[in-house]
């Protein structure tokens, strides 16, 4: 049984094209077909009881139950894997899912977590409110310096769930500072790049261990999924895979397994259009009065401009406006006047979305909450539209407010 069952390109000579559109499709398999099939089967048969044993002895590598491996789903495994240069991948049901089984893996009870101090909401709920009632304390700390992580460390400390970029301010962590310094104690790290993407950003030759993604967001890019990816070392995958993978199945199903191989086929040229959107936005929101200050690690006044330089290859479309307005009822005039810009939750996707924070806390809280987000904050992502039509629809708004 090989421990490695992946090979991982060359991170000196990536070839986009081929891990996108050829990488583990074996079309001559499938009578040549260009586009790989839905495999949409539960179980699968064996010609032998020795051959149903060894399948047994290796559901990661072999298909014997859809809840283990599927041929559709394991196309996109190879896929991620490669684009993250790791030796597997995990698919799940959710990015909240790959999240859960990568810290459950690492954890027992009466260990300890450090993390940062605003990840994605069902990260914190796994690690407070879950883990906690069996045992395991968590530290949220302010990851934009690593010597907060450092002190939060004790004899416990067995992970350290980084989020670089977090998705509503963008604070960034320095991944191979703090990967250094969990491996010189033995700890474990996770880091979600659901912010920048494989294309932008590269955990794993940073030194962290894990990495999650919501591929629900530019990886499928299509709003049409939810989704989640792990990506690590062979060992630490088969060790999620036998555990809470296996135990809790949170897979993912064939279908959206080839929903989002199809996404993937486009991720370079829609990262591309987005990045130089997102820029003419950006900027554009930067001069307005009305605009207080502008969340995005490419933000001139962002404190880490720096290590984002260093550690981003490339910008994605996410930003963070602060509302220059007395009450929600101003951010409440803002959203409501957008033509161009869906308001829901979520992002990544080809269209272009607003997030107001407000809207899931109740009216009557003070704009800027202790110890939360302030209430005048509205993240939008910037989709595939033109760059002017969406200026024109933020200027129009917020004139109404």
């Amino acid at each position: 049984m090989s421990e490695r069952p992946f090979p991982i390109p060359d991170p000196r000579l990536p070839d986009l094209s081929h891990i996108l559109n050829h990488l583990g499709e074996e079309r001559e398999r499938w009578h040549g077909a260009v586009a790989p099939p839905i495999v949409q089967s539960s179980i699968f048969a064996f010609p032998s009881v020795e051959a149903m044993r060894a399948g047994f002895r290796d559901e990661l590598g072999q298909h014997v139950y859809t809840r283990g491996n599927n041929p559709t789903v394991e196309i996109l495994r190879r896929k991620v894997a490669a684009l993250e240069g790791a030796e597997d991948c995990l698919m799940f049901g959710s990015g909240a899912g790959a999240v859960s089984a990568g810290v459950i893996a690492c954890l027992s009870g009466g260990d300890h977590v450090v993390c940062v101090a605003r990840p994605y909401s069902w990260t914190r709920a796994v690690l407070k409110d879950l883990l906690g009632r069996f045992g395991v304390a968590t530290t949220f700390v302010d990851g934009t310096d690593t010597a907060n992580f450092e002190s939060a460390l004790t004899d416990r400390t067995r992970l350290i769930v980084l989020e670089s970029p977090n998705s509503l301010t963008f604070e960034q962590q320095d991944l191979a500072a703090v990967a250094a310094l969990a491996r010189a104690r033995g700890i474990l790290t996770l880091c979600d790049n659901s912010h920048a993407t494989p294309l932008n950003q590269s955990p794993l030759a940073l030194g962290i261990d894990l990495i999650a993604h919501s591929a629900t967001k530019y990886l499928n890019g299509h709003s049409d999924v939810v989704a989640g990816a792990l990506c690590g070392s062979a060992e630490l995958i088969r060790k999620v895979f036998r555990g809470p993978y296996m135990t809790l199945g949170a897979i993912l199903a064939p279908h959206d397994a080839w929903l989002v191989i199809r996404g993937l086929r486009t991720l370079p040229l829609r990262m591309e259009r987005i990045a130089a959107t997102t820029s003419r936005v950006r900027a554009f929101l930067e001069s307005h009065p009305r605009v207080r200050r502008v969340y995005s690690p490419q933000s001139s006044d962002n404190p880490r401009l720096g290590l984002g330089e260093r550690q981003l290859r490339g910008a994605s479309g996410l930003l963070t406006i602060q509302l220059d307005v007395a009450d929600v009822a101003g951010v409440a005039r803002f959203c409501d006047a957008l033509r161009r810009f869906l308001m829901t939750v979520s992002w990544g996707g080809y269209e272009s979305l607003a997030f107001p924070v407000c809207a899931v806390h109740a009216a009557a809280a003070p704009m800027h909450p202790a110890g939360a987000a302030s209430l005048d904050l509205v993240r939008l992502s910037i989709g595939l539209e033109d760059a002017d039509v969406l200026v024109a629809d933020l200027d129009a708004a917020l004139a109404r407010i």
